[in-house]
C-alpha cells in the first residue's frame, strides 16, 4: 500500500464524519468507516443488516425529501449537500448533513459514495438564535408602535398648543412648546431609524437558504405579536391549513419581510381591528397572506407601491413615518427567493398582501 493510500485510510478511520460506499448493482454497502458506530449507533460489520432499521428512522416529514434526494443522487443529478432528520431510539431528532458523490468505475459497476455529518448541535444553536432573533424583531416592532405613537400624539398636540398660546405673545412659553415639538419629532425619528436600519441593510446580505417548515416559523413570529396584543390594540390571528409546509428560504430575511408587512398593518389599522396571517399550500406553491382591517391604500397610490421612494409612502395613523423603501425591499427579498408578492386593497375595508414561494416535498 502506498503512503498516500495509507494516510487516506488512516484519515477515514479517524474522521468524525461518516463515509460510506454503496454498490448500486448489488444494493449493499461495501464500505463504512468507524464513525458509523458513533454517529448512528450501529456496528460496521452489520451495516447492511441494520440498513432497513436505519431507513425506518428517517423523520416522517423528511421521508419524501430523502427519497427524492436519493433518486437524484443515484441518477447523478444531485451534487449539493442536503439535510435530513433521523429519530433516535430516545425519540429525539438527529440532524444530518449528507454530501453526495457518484462514481462510475466500470460499465457494470456504479458506486454511490457519500459523507454524513451530524449537525444536531449546530441546528439547535441556530434554532435558539432564530427564536431569539424573531422575538427581538417582533418586540422591537411592538415597542416602536407603543413608544412612537404617544410621541407622535404629543408632537401634534404641540402644534395645537402653539396656535392656542400665540395671542399670549409669551416667548418663554412659545420656546418650551417648540422644544417639546422638536423633542417629540426627534424621538419618533430615532425609534423608526433604529427599526428601519436593520431591515434596509438586510437586502445587501447574501441569502443563506435552507429547508424550513414555514408554518412553524410563522407561528413562532405570530406568537410574539399575539403576546403583545394589549399594547398593539389590535387582534392578531394566525391560520395554517397544512402543517408542516416546507420551503427553501433564508429564515432571517424572510421573517424580516413578515415583520415589515405586519408593521405596516399595525400602522394603518385602527385600534380594535384585526391582522390575520394565513399560510396554505396551493398546488406547488406555499402561499402567505397578511390581511388587515385597516384604512386601505388609496387607488391612486397603488400602482407605484413597490417602487423605490414610492409616492405611496404615508405616515401611519399615529404619525409613524415611512422610508418609502420598505415595500421595494420586501419585493426584492421575495423575488430572491424565486417568489412573488401581490396585494389588493380597498379604502375603508383593508389590505391583503399575498406572497407565493415554491413549496418543497415534505
Amino acid at each position: 500500500m502506498s503512503s498516500v493510500a495509507a494516510s487516506f485510510e488512516s484519515f477515514l478511520h479517524d474522521a468524525p464524519q461518516l463515509f460510506f460506499v454503496y454498490e448500486l448493482g448489488e444494493q449493499h454497502v461495501s464500505y463504512v468507516n468507524p464513525a458509523y458506530e458513533h454517529l448512528l449507533q450501529g456496528h460496521c460489520a452489520q451495516v447492511n443488516e441494520e440498513l432497513p432499521v436505519l431507513l425506518a428512522r428517517v423523520h416522517p416529514d423528511d421521508q419524501e425529501h430523502a427519497a427524492d434526494c436519493w433518486q437524484r443522487w443515484c441518477a447523478g443529478q444531485l451534487h449539493e449537500p442536503f439535510e435530513l432528520r433521523l429519530r433516535t431510539p430516545q425519540g429525539e431528532d438527529q440532524h444530518l448533513c449528507v454530501t453526495p458523490h457518484r462514481r462510475v468505475e466500470a460499465e457494470s459497476t456504479t458506486q454511490v459514495v457519500g459523507l454524513v455529518d451530524d449537525i444536531t448541535a449546530t441546528k439547535r444553536m441556530l434554532w435558539h438564535a432564530d427564536k431569539y432573533n424573531s422575538k427581538k424583531n417582533t418586540t422591537l416592532e411592538i415597542l416602536s408602535h407603543d413608544l412612537a405613537g404617544p410621541f407622535s400624539v404629543l408632537e401634534q398636540m404641540s402644534d395645537y398648543f402653539r396656535e392656542v398660546t400665540a395671542p399670549l405673545q409669551n416667548p418663554e412659553l412659545t420656546g418650551l412648546i417648540e422644544h417639546m415639538r422638536i423633542l417629540c419629532g426627534n424621538s419618533v425619528n430615532l425609534i423608526r431609524d433604529f427599526i428601519d436600519e436593520e431591515f434596509l441593510d438586510s437586502v445587501h446580505i447574501t441569502l443563506k437558504r435552507e429547508r424550513v417548515d414555514l408554518v412553524e416559523k410563522l407561528r413562532l413570529v405570530l406568537e410574539q405579536y399575539q403576546g403583545g396584543e394589549r399594547m398593539l390594540g389590535q387582534r392578531v390571528v394566525f391560520q395554517a391549513e397544512q402543517t408542516p409546509l416546507y420551503v427553501e428560504m433564508d429564515q432571517n430575511k424572510f421573517m424580516q419581510v413578515i415583520n415589515n408587512l405586519f408593521s405596516n398593518a399595525i400602522k394603518f389599522t385602527p385600534e380594535g381591528g384585526t391582522i390575520t396571517v394565513a399560510v396554505s399550500r396551493e398546488e406547488s406553491q406555499a402561499v402567505v397572506r397578511v390581511t388587515d382591517t385597516g384604512i386601505g391604500i388609496p387607488e391612486a397610490l397603488q400602482p407605484g407601491l413597490f417602487e423605490k421612494f414610492t409616492k405611496a409612502q404615508r405616515p401611519g395613523l399615529h404619525g409613524e413615518r415611512s422610508t418609502g423603501l420598505g415595500m421595494s425591499i420586501i419585493k426584492t427579498i421575495v423575488e430572491l427567493h424565486e417568489g412573488a408578492i401581490t396585494f389588493h386593497s380597498q379604502e375603508g375595508v383593508g389590505t391583503t398582501f399575498v406572497i407565493t414561494l415554491p413549496a418543497l416535498l415534505a
